[in-house]
């Protein structure tokens, strides 16, 4: 099982910091959160601590109090862009350390932590957002291991037998 000993301090600072900024893009997805939307990613680590001893990554990932981003965007493009590149960078440094199973398990947790934060507070009579909806499937979307390609679940492809 991978600790957060196998990982460097700015590995480990990566890694751990893609959850919250996952719910923080979705927060912004519709020009600002409420407080709803914010206590939203702390009700996730909660219940992810709830359930403990499923994966060592996680329990440890989860144990430390999630990092607020203080760092001022001047728009959402540049939040979307920096949150992806976080996302993206986190999937790199558990492509190189982590089990395939520990990687999924990563992948489930920021984007149940995500929805969550999308499904705290409805808005025009919507319980998630079109906006909201685009920042999950651009999450998703970051949540690729490099080498997997857009689509995990296709088939290899076979060139035909002479």
């Amino acid at each position: 099982m991978t600790t957060k000993a196998d990982f460097s301090p700015e590995e480990w600072e990566t890694v751990s910091s893609g959850p919250p900024t996952a719910g923080f893009l979705v927060v912004m997805a519709s020009h600002g959160g409420t407080f709803r939307e914010t206590l939203a990613v702390a009700k996730a680590y909660t219940e992810a601590r709830s359930q403990h001893g499923a994966s060592e990554l996680l329990d440890e990932l989860i144990s430390a109090k999630p990092k607020v981003e203080h760092t001022r965007f001047h728009s959402y493009a540049e939040l979307k862009e920096h949150a992806l590149g976080v996302l993206g960078q986190a999937m790199t440094v558990l492509s190189a350390k982590a089990t395939a199973q520990e990687i999924e398990d990563y992948g489930a947790f920021v984007v149940t932590l995500a929805k969550k934060v999308a499904e705290a507070h409805s808005e025009h009579g919507q319980a998630v957002s079109p906006e909201e909806e685009a920042a999950l499937a651009d999450i998703k979307g970051a949540l690729v291991t490099p080498g997997q390609g857009a689509s995990p679940a296709a088939p290899p492809t076979t060139p035909p037998s002479a």
